[in-house]
């Protein structure tokens, strides 16, 4: 199983660039024109696509965790 990963607009490039000269697998939200959406949006549409959520921002963590508490599915947040 391989992991696909949806990386939020705040991720530097280079780190972007890095997992795809690895070959895994990333769409940017720069790519799926979801720029200047809020975290629980993004959240959402990462799930949509069934990719986990990377991100540098502590807010998607503590809405991770709130969706944890009320039991609300996700795909999951890096």
């Amino acid at each position: 199983m391989t992991i696909a990963f949806y990386m939020d607009e705040n991720v530097h490039r280079g780190v972007t660039d890095g997992l795809r000269i690895r070959g895994v697998d990333v769409l940017t939200a720069q790519e799926d024109r979801r720029t200047s959406f809020r975290g629980p949006i993004i959240l959402d549409r990462a799930t949509e696509l069934e990719r986990v959520l990377f991100s540098q921002d502590d807010d998607f963590l503590a809405e991770a965790n709130r969706r944890q508490q009320e039991k609300i599915n996700f795909s999951g947040v890096v």
